[in-house]
């Protein structure tokens, strides 16, 4: 074995890996007991869910934990819309009231709703008399309500049958609910499942066998089960939610492949570069593993962000991301080599012919092992032109960054969200428009001592009669009294309807003029103000309040990371301005197609007009930390070259050449799993997938392949800087020094030989 005797690691990834491979069977054995424990013991502890109350701060908060502290049960409220369809027929009409009274009776006649009233009851009646609509709720517990649907849906269905001259349509909670998970119930799971496979297909072409082609994604499955099982107990502490499962499926199969491939292609390339079995994995410990222990905590500082934001939803996703992200990472750098070292040469079983690399190898002869004949040429360019290069790309980078200025977030309203897919939009659409505000009202959750007091009720009137005069709404506006829990719950349809900038503005009227004049005059009371409307206004105020300490937090502790890691503080700012400067570009990609609509047919996108409110947040946090995963590798790489006395321009040249092919596979594996997020009906998910896609094709094409070797050739020597009064700080950098590596012997013919 040559000098593999003597070689000296250091570090924990190289211990962690050197400890496994001595102690094979123990390292699986952990492993295994590991994932089988977490899943046990989360199964067991049972998975706590972020309730509506914990969901917003302000006014949203206030009202879910009066509605929870009075246990009341709100219930899935239903509407059916009566309408003439070419304007001849008016409410008051013979025939039109014989339409009204059969949908009374048909949904009665089901035995699953309660509370119907007539539009002549309750003056639902649009002003030009062509709409009604008649209200009920469905019995039982709303979060069910979708499945209880459906025999109330096809009553209504038969009495459209029988009154062709009226448009007769159900929209609701509960319809709405069972319209959606009709459609896109399995989209997640489709996608989900797709994804795995995906990952396996580019990992085959780009290993050329089976095996080693089965270890990442085996071990990325094993994490996010592992993960699964963590979720559950940290529940009882930050609870969780099925978006926070989805987004730790998405980051835990990109994040736990990359890390993987990362260190199988570097044991790999030393095996084939003629090292022995244990010396190979010795370096690949030494250098991949502890490239993806830096990328790993860097990951997992950038998804702690997301616990700053004070919102739940955010701080489930975060929290769940971190974790799987910390599993991953555990996982490449101690049951990893412990495989690997048990599979021996039997990780090459399944060669797939043309693709393995004994054939690219004796291709590339000569050019250096595992260096990509693209990027050579490429790079040969870059570092020839380093000024232009920079300028060039840089440029290309802020320009496409421009249109982010103009970002527009919000809350996507129906139609936005699905556009024309579903006839339900329609229905929304044509309600909205008969009754302005009437699909989506404000709700006042009013509490008081006694909640049938002469001046309460008679504040309660006073504001039904404000709320209307003042321009805030149009009517009718619904009070439900809860007397023995002395609460009454007030629902005003807002001007501006779907159009949530205007009926923003009708919000702010009720809560900052109406509701003081009214309700703001009885001592003891409290009328905080809730809705969807009134959701977007929270989220948008928490949330915009959480975008300096996050962007802060991320940005500082990715930098002192990296400072620490590479103990340069050239390299420190570099990546940080580099990783800007990807999250730019994909702002800009987002708002360029989904809100200009520049492409987006091209990703069935029209229409849409704006930017999801949570996704620039979630976008920055994600993309800083993944986009650590190839910055860390290659910067490690072309380090490594230079501590083996290279010069800066040469190292350069080969840390990026001999990296292209794992990070080309890395991207291509991330920007797939992306993708199919992008293929989604609901445009929030189209909009996560195609920000998430354009930023990682970026980061690893533009930024690592142009901008990172341009910027480091103009610095040269300037790229190891560190101040002498930052000499003091923790040495972190490479886990092997230069001499630990044992030289390969070459044949006459420069063929490597085991020694």
């Amino acid at each position: 074995m040559g000098k593999s005797g003597d070689s000296r690691v250091r570090g924990i990834a190289a211990r962690a890996g050197g400890w496994s491979a001595r102690h094979r069977w123990a390292a699986v054995g952990i492993w295994v007991l590991f994932v089988a424990l977490s899943m046990g013991l989360g199964s067991a502890a049972g998975r706590v869910d972020v309730k509506e109350s914990d969901q917003l701060k302000g006014e949203t908060h206030t009202a879910a934990k009066i509605i929870e502290e009075a246990g009341i049960e709100e219930p899935a409220s239903e509407s059916v819309l009566v309408q003439a369809r070419d304007g001849r027929l008016k409410a008051t009409d013979a025939e039109f009231r014989q339409a009204v009274e059969a949908v009374v009776k048909a949904v009665e006649g089901t035995g699953q709703v309660t509370d119907v009233t007539s539009p002549y009851d309750t003056q639902t009646i649009s002003r030009d008399g062509h709409s009604a609509l008649v209200q009920f709720d469905m019995r039982g517990d709303s979060d069910t309500a979708g499945e209880r649907v459906e025999p109330v849906l096809k009553a209504v269905d038969g009495v459209q049958k029988e009154h062709r001259s009226l448009r007769i349509e159900e929209i609701g909670g509960a319809s709405m609910m069972k319209t959606f998970s009709d459609a896109f119930g399995d989209d997640f799971q489709k996608a989900e499942y797709s994804a795995v496979p995906v990952a396996f297909g580019i990992l085959l072409i780009a290993f050329g066998a089976l095996v080693a082609a089965l270890l990442p994604v085996l071990l990325a499955i094993t994490a996010i089960m592992a993960t699964m099982g963590l979720m559950g107990l940290a529940s009882h502490v930050v609870p969780m939610s099925d978006t926070a499962n989805s987004v730790m499926l998405l980051v835990g199969l990109a994040v736990g492949v990359d890390y993987c491939l990362f260190y199988l292609r570097r044991e790999r390339e030393e095996r084939a570069a003629g090292r022995d079995a244990q010396t190979a994995l010795r370096i690949a410990a030494a250098t991949s593993g502890r490239a993806i222990v830096v990328s790993g905590v860097t990951v997992c500082v950038a998804m702690a962000g997301m616990l700053f934001t004070g919102l739940a939803e955010f701080e489930a996703m975060g929290l769940a991301s971190l974790m799987v992200v910390a599993v991953a990472m555990v996982g490449s750098v101690t049951v990893l080599p412990a495989l690997l070292s048990l599979l021996g040469e039997r990780v090459e079983k399944g060669k797939i012919p043309y693709l393995h690399p004994e054939s690219r190898l004796r291709r590339n002869r000569g050019r250096g092992n595992g260096e990509s004949r693209f990027w050579t040429a490429v790079l040969k360019g870059v570092l020839a032109r380093p000024v232009i290069s920079v300028v060039v790309a840089a440029g290309a980078l802020l320009a496409i960054s421009v249109p982010a200025l103009g970002m527009k977030t919000q809350q996507l309203t129906l139609d936005q969200e699905f556009g024309d897919s579903l006839p339900i939009v329609q229905t929304y659409n044509r309600l909205n428009e008969a009754f302005p505000g009437g699909s989506q009202p404000a709700e006042v959750v009013v509490r008081a001592k006694d909640i049938n007091a002469p001046e309460v009720k008679s504040a309660l009137a006073e504001f039904r009669t404000q709320a209307v005069s003042s321009g805030a709404s149009r009517g009718p506006v619904e009070i439900k009294l809860h007397d023995q829990q002395n609460v009454a719950f007030v629902y005003v349809p807002l001007v501006g309807g779907s159009d949530l900038d205007k009926a923003g503005a009708s919000l702010d009227k009720l809560r900052d003029e109406v509701r003081p004049a009214t309700l703001g005059k009885v001592d003891g009371l409290d009328a905080p103000i809730t809705g969807q409307v009134a959701g977007s206004e929270d989220f948008n105020d928490q949330l915009g309040g959480a975008v300096v300490p996050v962007f802060a937090f991320v940005v500082v502790f990715a930098f002192a990371l990296m400072l620490l890691s590479f103990r340069s503080l050239t390299i420190a700012i570099t990546s940080i301005v580099l990783n800007l400067l990807s999250v730019g570009a994909a702002y800009g990609i987002l708002v360029g197609v989904f809100q200009h609509g520049w492409g987006a047919s091209l990703v069935g996108a029209e229409g849409v007009g704006a930017i999801i409110t949570w996704l620039p947040l979630f976008l920055f946090v994600i993309l800083f930390g993944l986009s650590m995963d190839y910055h860390v590798f290659v910067v490690s790489r072309i380090r490594e070259a230079r501590l083996r006395g290279r010069t800066t321009k040469d190292a350069i040249m080969h840390g990026v050449v001999t990296t292209a092919g794992v990070v080309t596979s890395a991207a291509v594996i991330m920007v797939a799993v992306f993708a199919i997020f992008g293929t989604l009906s609901m445009q929030s998910m189209k909009q996560m997938g195609v920000g998430l896609a354009a930023a990682v094709l970026i980061d690893a094409t533009i930024i690592r392949g142009v901008l990172l070797p341009a910027v480091m050739a103009l610095l040269g020597e300037r790229n190891w800087y560190l101040p002498k009064w930052l000499h003091r700080l923790p040495d972190l950098t490479h886990d092997e020094s230069p001499e630990a590596i044992a030289p390969v012997t070459r044949d006459d013919e420069g063929e490597p030989v085991k020694v």
